[in-house]
């Protein structure tokens, strides 16, 4: 036979390394041989290597897999209920919080709702007593009103009959001559040269400005016998005019009830 027939697996080794790069085969020790083989390998071991790297790879994935799939193989018939009815009952568990917060989210938008519309009116009602407390200009439809004396002279109580008309026919706000915001408790005295308001003395022309709708407000002082007839028949001349835009920019301080009280309830 031939003579590297007999060499033995060590020496194979470093012949075929030797063939694969084209090195003498120069004798070696089993030690230097198997050193040499580690740190320059030859192809045919390189695919061999990559070949069981992926073998043992697909190995231990498949063990994880069986690992999962095998996590309730060991399970009784009425152990997987119960897990069962645990996970139902888990779930019926989140639905009833569920509604439950729901319904607290509608109440609580509900509640916002009113508590907002009751904002909302107390907020109109607050203007609407500040501007029948005279505490606020105020700007709208109205008429105005100028007295020129003649050959007479203005009574009193007859601009307080004026008023009253007035008020009879819808009139929301009014000043007497740019300086007097009348209120409920408005008071007229006579006084020489003119009269008292409020306790400001006005004299003539008086100039009163009324706010409310201008065709009412005019017809309400000029019916017979009404206070522009007593007016013009005392010696007093009396222009209305009806404007659809009109400001009363004097007010009133705030004043507190000194015997007035607000009844409980």
């Amino acid at each position: 036979m031939p003579e590297h027939d007999d060499l033995t697996a060590p020496d194979q080794l470093a012949e075929e390394v030797a063939e694969e790069h084209d090195a003498p085969t120069t004798p070696m020790s089993g030690r230097e041989r198997l050193l040499r083989a580690l740190l320059r390998p030859a192809r045919r071991q390189l695919v061999v290597a990559v070949l069981l790297a992926l073998v043992g790879f697909a190995a231990i994935v498949q063990v994880r897999t069986n690992e999962v799939d095998d996590s309730f193989a060991g399970y009784r018939e009425q152990d997987l209920i119960d897990v069962l009815n645990g996970l139902a009952g888990t779930s019926r568990r989140a639905q009833t919080e569920i509604s439950r917060l729901e319904r607290t989210r509608t109440d609580l938008e509900s509640d916002t709702r009113a508590q907002q519309a009751a904002l909302d009116q107390a907020q109109q009602e607050a203007e609407t007593l500040s501007i029948l407390a005279g505490l606020v200009p105020v700007t709208g439809p109205g008429i105005r009103i100028t007295i020129t004396e003649e050959t007479g002279t203005v009574r009193a109580d007859v601009l307080v009959d004026l008023v009253q008309e007035l008020r009879n026919a819808g009139a929301e706000a009014m000043q007497f001559n740019g300086q007097v915001r009348l209120v409920a408790q408005s008071s007229f005295t006579d006084a020489v040269g003119g009269v008292v308001v409020d306790g400001t003395l006005l004299t003539a022309p008086y100039v009163v400005d009324v706010i409310g709708e201008p065709g009412t407000l005019s017809g309400g002082i000029s019916i017979l016998e009404g206070p522009r007839v007593t007016l013009e028949s005392e010696g007093a001349d009396v222009q209305i005019d009806e404007l659809s835009s009109l400001d009363i920019e004097s007010v009133r301080d705030p004043v507190q009830p000194e015997y007035a009280q607000p009844q409980d309830g």
